[in-house]
């Protein structure tokens, strides 16, 4: 029984533990590495709840860690990403004053960091999000530079080698991180069609996305995830 009391925590700790690997690949601009090992952290997430929920052994000492553990996984590295995206296509030397451009990816890190403060008070967060993930988030911008990589679009590639493109993505990720729209949870707790359609119908479509666009799937899916829930909001108010 003890063991099983501090399994959730030993996961979340594995979470940070993914964190910090990819963290480390990030750094060294590996970011199919980073990616992979953010993946990992994410797994992880979900298991953490998932144990502790099936084990009732929740506690407030588990819902700080797991935040701290998302801090790094999904705060710390989408910033360390955006960062070497932007210091990868500066033009310092035309102009100078642009040096400070690159830091202003970190935007995403303090974005992260409040809306997962935030998430542990907010009690309306229990059955659904309000405002964009943290994981979804991180996953989202560390395909940018996947996409770039494997991509033959050269709009792709124009728009994702431009400063003020990627400047404008990481407020915006920022502002959609904390942003007061009503995001649906991918918690499917019976299994039914009935009282799941929204997760299957989202679930079939990301897995029709991966196949054709691969690395581009990513983005395109957190963008439908988002677009859907705002037209689910619509329907539910009708």
């Amino acid at each position: 029984m003890s063991f099983v009391k501090h399994l959730p925590n030993s996961i979340t700790l594995l979470n940070l533990f993914s964190g910090c690997i990819a963290l480390v690949f990030a750094f060294q601009q590996d970011f199919e590495m980073a990616f992979y090992f953010v993946c990992l952290g994410i797994f992880l997430d979900f298991f953490d709840g998932f144990f502790a929920r099936m084990f009732q052994v929740s506690s407030p000492l588990g819902l700080q860690l797991d935040s701290l553990a998302d801090m790094v996984t999904s705060g710390v590295v989408p910033g360390v990403v955006m960062y070497h995206m932007l210091v990868s296509h500066a033009s310092t030397a035309a102009a100078p004053h642009l040096q400070i451009l690159p830091y202003l990816g970190f935007i995403i890190t303090l974005g992260s960091c409040y809306r997962l403060a935030n998430f542990n008070i907010d009690t309306r967060q229990t059955d659904s999000f309000i405002g964009l993930p943290t994981p979804a988030n991180a996953l989202f911008i560390l395909s940018l530079p996947l996409v770039l990589k494997y991509t033959d679009s050269l709009i792709a590639i124009e728009l994702l080698t431009t400063n003020y493109f990627l400047l404008l993505i990481t407020l915006l990720s920022a502002y959609m991180l904390n942003a007061e729209i009503p995001l649906f949870s991918l918690k499917i707790k019976k299994l039914s069609w009935a009282g799941n359609r929204l997760q299957i119908v989202f679930l079939l479509i990301s897995v029709l996305l991966l196949v054709f666009f691969q690395y581009l799937g990513i983005p395109l899916i957190i963008l439908f995830y988002v677009l859907l829930s705002v037209v689910n909001n619509k329907l539910l108010q009708k």
